[in-house]
This record gives structure tokens, sequence and C-alpha cells, in this order.
């Protein structure tokens, strides 16, 4: 933020510390997917010295070195921490997936951050799903500055990627959106594309030369600096505008010369409050440089514009049994309270977590008491333990840096938390606490599988618990009508990754199957039913009879038995087991082999024999009663609906409408939520939404979201039912 020449105040080969909140800054990559988060990750730790010019790390590897599966799948599909220096302040800089699939992953960085890096390609532009995570920021007056990359491509453009980040973020304000720097051109190639060699420092008026692979600084020619008046004026507009310095406006307005180091002030102020969004340029170093275009620039914007821990306002706690508790504030002195923000596997250290501290002072070999989160409907138990904290850590590459402790601010490594769970809370084992969670969206995207082999069969209940405590956006079922595992997960990218884990990890081999909808039967009118059960072979007999009328009964009401027996026909003692009978029929289903529901079944009448009647022999003759009754009548067959709410553009509005018909849905409403965007109800079958996750994705560009809820079962239409009713004989 000083825009002077920097050199390279970092230190390779070791980790990063911080004594105190004011030398820490947490920041977030935020971008879609090819965007260049990664590439600016290893740019920003080459030119603070963290790494070589080769980009290698002490033991030859790159801080590429994550994970297998991101290298097979040439892109990031995990949160990644990657600490470095920069004049004395730690710099926690929070690579994130840009594909839609991994957003529990970008979730964790914007809750581990305390400011955000919006990184945009010149050569593709701002997608929709990046203004989304804008508004999450917004929301909650997160710190955002904008990175523009890939300035090489042929058909990039600075200026106008610029405008258009102020359209899209700048909402009504486009002055809160403006460059710090210009780029600077250099001879144009026999493409006709000007290379970018350097930058215009529009506040100091000074140009930072990156092409000779070393940043000089000098002072602009005559050529360049009409470039910069216009640009100059408007940036300083907006700079005191956003700061709400009244008294700078005034003076400026008067034509006073204001100094730099009062100008940066308020640029300061303006980015820190999350008011002012500068847009810079940065590119990673060419072979044989020092560092990328812009790296410097941007790390004096993060070490001097973003803001420190002790800036921004901790989560709400409560004690683990919900009572209030006072606010945190980021005291490495006070009440330990961290938080679990990701859980990996390491195939040499083992299980990781990692932290960020909110107050208080974490070591290695401390004793504290881990907080579940309550996430029991994702397979994620509740839990309140005490544990022991393996070593502390910073991760850098595929290298584990020790730590001797981590402060209130800061982030870490710790090994060997066999309970804890991402969005777990640590504090003191004789003060413990529970911090708020963040918001995860809901995996929406259902996957059935089952072992690959009787091996693979013995290790999957511990591989699935393993995966779904490492990942709070994944939901393990056990689907007890259709008798499935389901693994949901947030699309096929995420489904992927997660079976991949499976086997390379904990090595599960599972297939995937067709995922079945759980379907029920009912009568469609009423029918009458006798059940004879009569076998005499010899030494003691089978002997019942009952008979029994079934009538439908609306949705919902489930089995209803009545008894109308008189006389005696049917004992006392064997009635209920004649319900039984029916229950366990019901249970199996009649038609299809789905449980049969809403229907109340009345006893009216049977025979019973003094020495052969029992308990089975009435529980055989019901359920043969029912399956005669059913034979009587048509079965309808009852699919699950459920009430699905979508959040789109409005440009979108249309297209969805028009698929939700095709899905046999019907719309119960539409209304506007927030500018531009819709919120579309409407009740679909659960068997046309099993790949809607997928599909609304790419009918709305990424921008679409949706929310389903069980609302009831109703019959299914007669032509589908019979198709169902093939299909599931056939596969039996």
């Amino acid at each position: 933020m000083s825009e002077k020449s920097s050199t390279n105040p970092g230190a390779a080969g070791r980790a990063p510390a911080a004594d105190r909140p004011a030398a820490l800054r947490n920041v977030v990559l935020v971008g879609h997917s090819g965007s260049g988060k990664t590439t600016l990750v290893e740019a920003l730790a080459q030119a603070s010295g963290a790494v070589n010019r080769a980009g290698r790390v002490e033991d030859g590897g790159t801080l590429s070195d994550y994970d297998e599966i991101e290298h097979r799948q040439q892109r990031s599909v995990q949160l990644s921490l990657v600490p470095v220096d920069w004049g004395g302040i730690k710099v926690n800089l929070l690579d994130t997936p840009g594909y839609a699939d991994f957003v529990g992953e970008l979730r964790a960085g914007l809750r581990a951050a305390d400011a955000a890096l919006f990184v945009v390609s010149a050569a593709d532009g701002v997608a929709g799903a990046t203004r989304m995570v804008w508004d999450e920021c917004a929301a909650v007056g997160m710190p955002r500055a904008l990175v523009v990359t890939h300035l090489e491509a042929a058909r990039a453009d600075f200026d106008e990627m610029t405008r258009r980040c102020a359209l899209t973020f700048g909402g009504d304000d486009l002055d809160a959106v403006l460059p710090l720097y210009l780029p600077l051109y250099g001879t144009p190639g026999s493409d006709g594309h000007a290379p970018v060699d350097g930058l215009i420092g529009l506040l100091s008026q000074r140009v930072f030369d990156y092409s000779s692979g070393t940043r000089t600084e000098r002072a602009p020619t005559d050529d360049e600096l009409p470039l910069i008046e216009a640009a100059r004026n408007r940036l300083i507009e907006g700079i005191i505008a956003e700061s709400e310095d009244e008294t700078l406006m005034d003076r400026y307005l008067a034509g006073e010369d204001i100094d730099l180091k009062t100008l940066v002030g308020d640029l300061e102020t303006a980015v820190a409050r999350g008011s002012f969004h500068p847009v810079l340029a940065a590119a990673p170093a060419v072979e044989g440089a020092k560092q990328g275009l812009g790296t410097v620039e941007l790390l004096e914007l993060i070490t001097g514009g973003f803001p420190t821990p002790a800036e921004r306002e901790a989560p709400a706690v409560t004690g683990p049994d919900g009572s209030p508790r006072p606010s945190l504030g980021c005291d490495p002195e006070g009440p330990l309270a961290a938080e679990v923000v990701k859980t990996s596997s390491d195939p040499y250290v083992g299980r990781l977590s990692l932290v960020r501290v909110f107050s208080g002072t974490l070591r290695p070999d401390d004793t504290v008491h881990v907080s579940g989160h309550g996430l029991t409907d994702r397979g994620h138990e509740d839990h309140d333990v005490d544990e022991r904290v393996g070593a502390l850590s910073a991760p850098f590459g595929k290298q584990q840096r020790p730590l001797p402790r981590a402060i209130a601010g800061d982030l870490a490594c710790v090994a060997k938390l066999t309970r804890a769970e991402t969005g777990d809370t640590l504090s003191a084992k004789d003060d413990p606490l529970l911090m708020e969670p963040w918001a995860m969206p809901d995996p929406l995207l259902p996957v059935a599988i089952r072992a690959h082999s009787k091996a693979d069969e013995d290790k999957l209940s511990q591989g699935l618990a393993r995966l779904v405590a490492e990942d709070p956006t994944m939901r393990l079922e056990h689907n007890q009508d259709t008798r499935q595992v389901v693994l949901w997960c947030m699309g096929e990218a995420h489904t992927d990754v997660a079976l991949e884990r499976l086997r390379s990890r904990y090595g599960v081999q599972v297939d995937a199957v067709e995922h079945k909808v759980a379907l029920r039967e009912t009568f469609s009118g009423s029918a009458a039913g006798r059940g004879r059960h009569v076998k005499q072979s010899g030494g003691h007999g089978q002997f019942a009879i009952c008979e029994i009328q079934v009538e439908p009964l609306p949705g919902g009401s489930g089995i209803e038995f009545v008894d109308k027996v008189v006389g005696g026909a049917v004992p006392r003692q064997f009635i209920p087991s004649v319900e039984k009978g029916v229950r366990a029929q019901a249970a199996r289903g009649i038609a299809a082999g789905n449980p049969l529901v809403d229907i109340r079944v009345t006893l009216l009448d049977g025979k019973s024999h003094s020495v052969d009647s029992s308990d089975a022999a009435f529980q055989t003759a019901g359920a043969l009663a029912l399956r005669e009754a059913a034979a009587q009548t048509r079965i309808d067959l009852l699919e699950p609906v459920s009430e699905v709410r979508v959040l789109i553009p409005d440009e979108y509005v249309g297209p969805v409408l028009s698929d939700l018909s095709g899905r046999r849905g019907r719309v119960v409403g539409t209304e506007q939520s927030g500018a531009g965007r819709t919120l579309v109800r409407a009740e679909v079958p659960e068997i046309e939404i099993g790949r809607y996750a997928v599909d609304l994705r790419s009918l709305s560009h990424g921008t679409g979201r949706f929310s389903r809820g069980y609302l009831r079962h109703e019959p299914m239409p007669g032509q589908l039912a019979a198709r169902m009713r093939e299909q599931e004989a056939v596969s039996a």
C-alpha cells in the first residue's frame, strides 16, 4: 500500500510465526475454476521469498503438491493454506476450489479468513457464481479486493475487465470498485497483443517496471502521464468518499494537493471497512525472475489495507448446553476458543485438523474440550469430549513445519484429534464453549453405493464414517425402505472425489448403483379378504381363519386396525396376532414389494380350533386375508413429492419454469428475492429431481440454488406406475 519498491522481506525454509494478532492477516482467495487462484498463491509465495525462483520448496516439491486427486483432475478440490511472511507480517493465504461442487471448502475458507481476494480472469470474465459469493461477503461486511489475472491472453483487456467488475460488484456505486494501478504495455507481438510489462501507481504516480525480471521503480515518461490523470482523480474521489473523510473531501474539491500518506491512510480505512474494493493486476514470474507482475503491490495491499484479526468480530459462543457466554475478543491471553475449519487425512501424519484460533493460545500437548456441532442429520454425531492436542504445524506444500503455538487470530494444523470434526469447537476443558456454526449448503445429489467385494464390505462403514467426518457438505443415509446406502453429495465432481478418496485413502472399493426412491402402495377402493390357514399333517396342526374389510384412508394416515369381531369367533388372545400379521404383510408390500400405507383394516369374523389355533397361525391368516383383499381391487403406487424452492437470477425464470413442468412439477408461486433474483416454489415428484442439482447448475450457468423437503406421497400416474412395476419385476 505504500507503493514503494520492496526487497524480499520473507524467509524461505521456515514457517512464519506471529507473536501478536496485529502481525497477522488471513486472506481467502475466491474465484471460478481456472481463474488462476493457485497460480497466484504460488506467485505470492515466491515474491515473499517463501519459495525459490523455480517455485520450489526445501524438499524439492512445489506448493501445488497438495493432493494426488487434484493432480489427476487438474483442478483444486480442497481448501489449502499457505502461510508467507511479508515485512514481518504473517499472511495466511487460503486457496479455495473454484468449482461449485466444492462450495463447502469455500465456506470453510470464508469462515477462517478476515478478508477476501476475488480472482477474475481477463480472458474469461466474471462468473455468475462468483457474484453470489461476493454478496455473501458483503452481507457480513468482509473487506474485498479484486485481482485480474491472465493478462497475457490474446483477448485480455484490463480496462474492460475493470469496467465489468465495477458493474457486477459495485451495484449502484461504480466508484466503489476502481483500479489502484494501470497496466503498462510493452511491444506488441506477432499476434498484435501487447504484453503487460509493468504497473503505473495511480496514487504515487510512479511506474513499477517488471520487464527485466526484477521489479524496478521509475518516474513516468511524458507519454505515460496522460494515462494517469483522469483515472487518478476518480480514484482519489472514490477513496475519500468511501472512507467518509468529509474534511479531506472539502480540501480536495477546493483544489488542495493531498499528500500520498493521507491518501493511503484513507485507502486503508475504506478497504478495511469493506466499502471500497481496489482492483489490481497480477501475473506469475517468468522463468528466472524473482517476482511476478503485481505480486509486491498485492502483498502491500494485504498487509497495509486488510484488517487484522483483532479488527474482525469473532463468531458468537455459548456453553455446550446453549447457555449464554460473553462475546470473544481476539486476545492471546483470553479464554481458548478455536474452530476446526477443515479435517483431512495425511498418509504419513494421520488425521489433521486445520484450526482457526479466535481467542486464547493453542499449544502442543494441551488437553482441550471438543464440542460437537449437531449435524446428526448428515451422519455427524454430537459429542462433548476431552482430547489431547498433538503437534502444531503450518502446511507448506507436502511439508508440515512445526509451530510452537497458535495465538488468537492464527491458523494451524493440529495432529491426532481423533474425535474432532469439521465445525467443532476447541476450548479449555474447564471452561467449554460452543461456537455458532457457519451456514453449509445441503447436499442434494444422491448416490447409492455398495461394497465391491466382501473385503470392501467389512471396511465400508468405517471408511464412510471418516469421509463424512471430513466433509460437512456430505450426508450419509442408510435407507431402510430401499435397503440402500446413499451418499448425498454436492454434484458429480464431488461424488467422484469422495469415491476416489474412499479407494485411495481408506482402501474401500465401491460400486455406484441406481438410486431408488422410496415408493409406497395403497388400496384404490374398498375390498374384502378371507385368510384361511389350515394344515393337518399329523401331530399338532395349524388352524386359523379370519375375514377382513379394507378401506383406503387419506394420505399420511398410516395403517389403522379395527376389531369388530362378535361372539368370540376369533378368541381375544389371537386378535393382536391377526393385526401383527396384517402389519407385517403391509410392511412387505403387496403388488411391487413397496410398503402398504393409508388403509383401515377391520377384522369382522373368523374361526378357531381349541387345539390347533396359535399365534403364528393367526398371523399367517391375517397376512393371507390382506393379500386376498388386495387382489379384489386396484393397488395404487404412491411416489414421494418434494417441496422445491429454486432461487435464480430473473433471466433464468422462464427456462426453470419450463424445466419444472417437464418434470411433472406444479409451480405454486414465484416471488422476488432481492435485486434481480426470483424464488420459485414448486411441488415435484422426487423421482424427477434425482439429478436436479446437476441439471439446475447447467440450466442457470452455475447461478441457481435450490432446496428440497419431503411434502407427501401421492398416486403415481397409471402408465408410469405400470412401467415402474415392470422394472422392479425384472430387477427382482
